[in-house]
């Protein structure tokens, strides 16, 4: 690294350019996946250079990045051309709320605002156990979340953790500690006899077509498929482990399984 605090910052994924917004540490920020898109501005603001498993390295060389930023083994193969050719790297890996939190403050630290990431953090903390412990009807709604219809992927930690804190009651909860997709994936046989309450789905960027899912054999019998509770959750809002999966990810998962309190979550993403 160049300078500390890092003055020239390329985020590869969504998650740590959101944070660093909401840090006021957003002028710090060269190149941006081509997937960031919270807050809406970013789009304007920054160069893209970057897919997901894919970048454009000499684009990101050129813009002589202090400090690149990645999520998960998926991103290695980028990371490595990165540190081949001299440049500072730091890889997140969270899977869970916890990691969540702790990319959070972890971050804050690299950019020399660990007290306003400590305040961030605190505020999320306070957030998820204010909704956790809010009074729900007594019978929590069974939920199945697919993160992909083909093959059919069940929902990583960190969205299992939220639909608990939402009120509802995973009913794939074993595979949240599967960090990988392929760990994850199962037959259909096995939603159909876990019969759950409310289907959610973000199929990783691609459109959720509910029909689809209402015409696998034997799903009719499902109960969220007879009454209609399929409900489709933006990938940007769920599938990133960052600050948007704790705000407007969770009041989506709210508002999905208890309709007539979809009001109740506080929908504040930031304590400034």
């Amino acid at each position: 690294m160049r300078h500390y605090p890092p003055r020239r910052i390329v985020c590869l994924t969504e998650e740590t350019v959101e944070t660093l917004y909401l840090l006021g540490e957003e002028d710090r920020i060269v190149g941006v996946s081509g997937y960031a898109v919270r807050p809406p501005r970013v789009r304007r603001e920054k160069p893209r250079v970057s897919a997901f498993i894919s970048a454009d390295i000499p684009k990101i060389l050129a813009l002589e990045p202090d400090l690149v930023l990645a999520f998960s083994d998926l991103q290695a193969d980028i990371m490595a051309d990165l540190v081949r050719a001299g440049i500072a790297v730091h890889v997140f890996n969270q899977r869970d709320i916890a990691g969540i939190l702790a990319m959070i403050r972890t971050l804050g630290a690299l950019v020399g605002a660990a007290a306003r990431a400590d305040q961030l953090a605190a505020f999320y903390e306070q957030r998820l156990a204010a909704i956790a412990s809010t009074p729900r009807p007594a019978k929590k709604p069974k939920v199945y979340f697919e993160e992909w219809d083909d093959p059919l992927i069940s929902g990583i930690g960190w969205v299992s953790e939220l639909i608990e804190i939402a009120g509802g009651e995973d009913v794939l909860p074993k595979l949240r500690f599967q960090q990988a997709a392929k760990d994850r994936i199962i037959l259909p046989d096995v939603v159909l006899a876990a019969a759950p309450d409310v289907i959610l789905a973000s199929w990783c960027g691609k459109k959720v077509v509910p029909d689809k899912i209402r015409q696998r054999p034997g799903w009719s019998k499902i109960p969220a498929v007879r009454h209609d509770r399929i409900v489709e959750i933006k990938s940007p809002l769920i599938l990133q482990p960052g600050p948007a999966a704790l705000t407007d990810g969770l009041d989506a998962i709210v508002k999905a399984l208890w309709p007539a309190y979809a009001g109740a979550a506080d929908d504040s993403g930031d304590p400034a």
